[in-house]
């Protein structure tokens, strides 16, 4: 007696919806979703040309906010930061093709066109830096939630930046994603760019 086969294939087809309807997850939100973090601003790039936010819009944007010639942290956040980048973008090209790395210099002093280039080359081809005058890197600081202050001379006439070492992931309209975690490594940064750009 012959029986139908869709009788068996059924049960099967409808078990396999329901068992992947179950384990749906709700899509996690981005730890920055919501805050109130970043905005355009217009500065002045490595090449001397204006650089704003807004160039690039419908680009996912890395940004850290340093100097050239600090002589420890932002090397090594940015080292991490860039090599992170460059993981997600040997394995994901389409997808690293769409973030857009920058480097806000807050020594304009010292941070000339030159020096900026010299340090964006060393860890990124894509990496842009800028600055600008004191008071609207301040104020672009202040956007992105965070501050510096210049520490004290020496005798020699050098003198450190004191800042905080975020590294932020924002979204193609702009939006705050995620802080980058350099202080985990390349692996841990190219895993956050890969749980965020999409």
């Amino acid at each position: 007696m012959n029986q139908p086969v869709m009788s068996y294939k059924f049960p099967a087809v409808l078990a396999a919806l329901l068992l992947t309807a179950c384990n749906a997850q709700p899509a996690e939100e981005p730890p920055l979703a919501g805050a109130a973090l970043g905005g355009d601003f217009t500065l002045t790039g490595e090449d001397g040309t204006p650089v704003s936010w807004n160039d690039f819009d419908g680009q996912y944007r890395i940004i850290y906010f340093g100097y050239a010639f600090c002589p420890d942290i932002c090397p090594t956040d940015v080292q991490r930061a860039m090599a992170g980048l460059k993981r997600f973008e040997a394995d994901q090209p389409e997808l690293g093709a769409r973030i857009q790395p920058l480097f806000v210099s807050v020594d304009p002093e010292r941070d000339t066109p030159e020096v900026l280039t010299e340090f964006t080359d060393a860890f990124h081809p894509r990496l842009i830096g800028m600055t600008g005058d004191v008071e609207t890197l301040k104020e672009v600081a202040k956007t992105f939630a965070t501050t510096f202050s210049r520490g004290e001379t020496t005798e020699g006439g050098g003198y450190l930046m004191n800042h905080y070492g975020y590294t932020y992931l924002f979204g193609p309209e702009g939006e705050p994603i995620a802080m980058l975690p350099t202080d985990q490594g390349p692996e841990a940064v190219q895993a956050e760019l890969a749980k965020w750009v999409r």
